[in-house]
């Protein structure tokens, strides 16, 4: 009887191993072809927009932009609801944007810093607005429904975090005493509502400017740690413009000096340890200035797109090489899945297909 209660075990475990070893033949089977082409395909076309932000919600993709405008494009019909958003007399400008299972969020550069989530009553209900002179808010993102984080440039001697826990209720700012202190000349970009990496309870904010650093919090912003990158920096108009992560391991930076779009020294780096250490990749190597970097779905974060208004350029190789795909601009990139994103920039947004 022992002698069969093993030999049942054995055969239990030769099963589980080899079921796990299917698993795995299974995973690298579904990652990401590689490309070789891309279809861009106009969905909005409007001369006075500027659009820096954009959010996949379902199928359907939201956008803020300048003038006061946010619009949500229904996939299923092609078709865009389009409304404008007044600040007392003015139109405030949207570059950073969220959303939840719930509520649409949107956040506006300048002073005064305007934070919009979806109202009860179908129109925008402002949960946030802080008068600092020096207010100037970069990028948005959500843990979960419930916790989410906005970071703008420094008005006091820390970077400007804030907090919310109630789904986007109320939103609160972190006291630079819990934060590390800023550099002089440290602050971030507002080019693509990208300074925000999350995976789990962690979250990655990216600087840039005279100094260009990694905050990081692996409790949901109740602590903070801070990690030098090797990018470019030194002037106002340097550093890191954007990251992404992988996972909680894999991360990337790319940036540079939107004045000197063809410069391509220090401006794309790398870790493999949760952003702990970074190390540059493709030093000298195009591309130049990008303001949008995102890891292509399922590619064993192999597979990356970078953005900006020079163009479109794909990596199959963690980024230590590139291929350039497309002379057509954009500011920002979100991808739907793992062939198919939509991208926004000057006067417009577009669906673009990756075969």
């Amino acid at each position: 009887m022992k002698k069969v209660l093993i030999l049942v075990l054995l055969i239990i475990s030769s099963c589980k191993k080899e079921k796990k070893e299917i698993d795995v033949i299974d995973e690298e089977l579904k990652q990401v072809a590689e490309y070789s082409t891309i279809e861009i395909e106009p969905i909005l076309e409007m001369d006075s927009l500027s659009v820096r932000a954009i959010e996949i919600i379902g199928n359907n993709v939201a956008f803020a932009a300048n003038n006061g405008t946010y619009g949500l494009y229904n996939a299923a019909n092609n078709t865009w609801k389009i409304n404008t958003q007044k600040f007392e007399e003015f139109s405030p400008e949207f570059r950073a944007v969220a959303s939840t299972a719930n509520d649409f969020f949107m956040l506006s550069v300048g002073s005064p810093a305007l934070l919009y989530k979806t109202g009860d009553n179908g129109n925008m209900e402002l949960v946030y607005q802080e008068n600092d002179e020096k207010a100037f808010y970069d990028a948005i993102a959500f843990w979960n429904d419930k916790e989410g984080i906005a970071i703008g440039d420094p008005t006091e001697t820390c970077i400007s975090i804030i907090i919310t826990r109630d789904g986007g209720k109320s939103w609160n700012k972190i006291a630079c005493e819990n934060l590390p202190e800023a550099a002089e000349g440290e602050a971030a970009f507002a080019a693509s509502n990208s300074n925000i990496a999350i995976k789990g309870n962690k979250a990655w904010v990216l600087t840039g400017g005279v100094k260009s650093r990694i905050f990081y919090t692996e409790d949901k912003g109740k602590s903070w740690e801070v990690f030098d990158t090797p990018i470019l920096q030194g002037e106002p108009t340097q550093g890191g413009y954007s990251l992404d992560f992988y996972d909680d391991k894999n991360g990337f930076i790319i940036g540079g000096d939107y004045t000197k779009p063809n410069g391509n020294i220090a401006n794309k780096s790398i870790t493999s340890d949760g952003g702990k250490t970074w190390q540059l990749v493709a030093d000298s190597i195009n591309p130049g200035y990008k303001s949008s970097i995102r890891y292509v779905p399922n590619s064993s974060g192999k597979h990356l797109i970078a953005t900006g208004f020079t163009g479109i350029e794909y990596s199959r190789d963690a980024g230590k090489s590139w291929q350039h795909m497309s002379d057509e601009g954009f500011y920002t990139m979100r991808f739907l899945n793992d062939s198919t994103a939509y991208a926004a920039g000057k006067g417009r947004i577009a669906r673009i297909r990756f075969r």
